[in-house]
């Protein structure tokens, strides 16, 4: 399905800016950082090929914009996202026909790729999770470098309970990461919901706050990544995707020295240093404000 790409538009705020072209995406831009949300709460916010369309449109402009460092990922309404829309998939078919494997295995990897993404993007992505984080949703929060949660947050591998493998989407990869190997076998292999308070315990999410609280506990986190120099931001995401991929303990310290020196190069450090010594917030002359 073609995606004409989303087009910028001032809001009724000076200081963001919303892309008004997707139909099932809502995009705010506000210093620096976008706020991506799901934008289909009619649908519990499941992931229908339009969306599955205009989220590989909008992930592919990423890796050149240097003037949006991080991205919020969040659900319009109550929850975050319910998964797959089930009425639009080729892998689900009653009319009894032969399944075209083929063709099933073509439309699961443009689901799998969103993760291979977003792990690529150079900026760093914050999930916020109100209500249900089910089955493809569920794997989007994984994949998300930080995720804070909302007291309603209910996390859920939902694939294995409708006859499918448990793992989709990288979280067989992501979740072992995430919260060991014994937590993620019994979520993968049950389908069990974890909730927010045990999501906190295992190490799953950063943060639990109030329902209301969740923008601006986002904000809180996204100020603290704008006030880094954005090369060392990148890079630092790099490395640890990298290092989370198996390296040797030589090889991630000889990747954090090469960072480093480039770091150094950038004259970003040196900026650092003056805005800490005269106690204000650091310019960054690499970074070009939107």
């Amino acid at each position: 399905m073609g995606v004409t790409p989303g087009r910028i538009r001032w809001s009724r705020h000076e200081e963001a800016r919303v892309v008004a072209e997707y139909e099932t995406l809502k995009i705010e831009t506000r210093e620096g950082a976008d706020w991506l949300s799901l934008d289909r709460p009619d649908s519990l916010n499941t992931v229908n090929k339009r969306m599955l369309a205009e989220l590989h449109d909008y992930l592919d402009t990423l890796p050149a914009r240097n003037d949006i460092r991080v991205i919020v990922l969040r659900g319009t309404g109550p929850l975050f996202c319910a998964g797959l829309d089930l009425g639009d998939q080729t892998a689900i078919d009653e009319s009894g026909a032969q399944p075209d494997g083929y063709a099933m295995l073509t439309d699961q990897r443009e689901y799998s790729q969103l993760t291979i993404k977003m792990r690529r993007i150079p900026q760093p992505v914050v999930a916020l999770v109100r209500g249900a984080a089910v089955g493809l949703g569920f794997s989007l929060a994984a994949a998300a470098d930080i995720r804070i949660a909302s007291e309603t947050a209910r996390f859920n591998a939902a694939f294995i309970k409708i006859g499918f493998s448990g793992g989709d989407c990288g979280s067989a990869y992501l979740l072992p990461r995430l919260v060991g190997s014994s937590v993620a076998r019994e979520l993968l292999m049950t389908g069990r919901f974890c909730n927010a308070a045990r999501a906190l315990q295992i190490g799953l999410v950063s943060e639990v706050v109030a329902d209301d609280e969740l923008e601006v506990a986002g904000e809180s986190m996204v100020a603290d990544l704008l006030f880094t120099g954005p090369t060392g931001l990148r890079l630092t995401k790099d490395l640890l995707n990298a290092s989370e991929s198996g390296m040797s303990l030589e090889e991630v310290i000889a990747m954090e020295d090469r960072n480093q020196v480039y770091c150094a190069l950038t004259g970003e450090p040196l900026e650092g240093l003056r805005a800490f010594k005269e106690k204000r917030a650091p310019r960054y002359p690499s970074f070009r404000a939107p």
